[in-house]
């Protein structure tokens, strides 16, 4: 296994999975596998306050005076990743804390060989191993770690309401997680921010369903025809 493959030259004392509350569930029971085949226990990490909390209710200081009276930091974006920094990174730091003074601590992260604008200060025992995202997916799956399936499906896994997905893996997320969606469009309906710049989650609905009008028809999706269609259908929806 790859865990083994580390400890043979990274030892390990102990192993962090930061818990956002939104990772499909597939994720959580190929963590329990993990487990169950390793001997190894996985240290869950979990803010205090749920991404829900965040997302609707915490209300901080805004620098924007425009947004004094919206509660909660709604969805994350690409400049205002909130969750990250809420929900894993302070979350971490705290944690490790408790090292401080007594050990020496080392963050070995499993970002991959052809991610490396994502490495940071801590150490990346895939990237010395020049182990790409394909080379790790293809090790696991030779020893039938699969994940439920979910990297058949998407190109990457994050949390599944993550807005900065892109619109092919947001369209995924609609046709195999149709009670995830429904969720999804609940908490889009319940907050004050759009969920991506110029799409509403019902707005994308609007879009994949006339995606699949215009695919079954032979037509592309790429032309003037489609956009055309899609805002009259968008705008008749928003103003009824």
């Amino acid at each position: 296994m790859l865990l083994r493959m580390i400890e043979e030259n990274y030892p390990i004392d102990e192993i962090l999975f930061c818990d956002t509350g939104m990772e499909f569930p597939e994720l959580y029971a190929h963590l329990e596998r993990i487990e169950k085949e390793t001997g190894r226990t996985i240290t869950r990490l979990k803010a205090p306050q749920s991404f829900e909390f965040y997302f609707s209710e915490y209300t901080p200081k805004r620098k924007n005076p425009r947004l004094a009276a919206y509660h909660g930091f709604s969805w994350p974006g690409p400049r205002a990743r909130w969750c990250t920094g809420q929900l894993k990174t302070r979350i971490i730091d705290k944690y490790l804390k408790q090292y401080d003074g007594k050990y020496d601590v080392v963050q070995y992260i499993g970002i991959a060989a052809d991610e490396p604008t994502r490495a940071k200060e801590h150490h990346y025992p895939l990237m010395d191993w020049g182990m790409t995202e394909a080379d790790c997916l293809r090790y696991c799956y030779d020893r039938g770690y699969d994940w439920g399936g979910l990297y058949e499906i998407f190109d990457r896994v994050s949390c599944w309401c993550c807005p900065l997905q892109s619109l092919p893996e947001l369209r995924k997320l609609r046709e195999y997680f149709p009670a995830l969606w429904k969720k999804l469009r609940e908490m889009d309906d319940s907050t004050w921010r759009t969920f991506k710049e110029g799409y509403s989650v019902r707005r994308l609905e609007v879009r994949f369903d006339l995606e699949n009008i215009f695919l079954s028809q032979g037509k592309s999706i790429r032309c003037r025809e489609f956009y055309r269609t899609l805002h009259f259908l968008t705008d008749t929806k928003e103003a009824s």
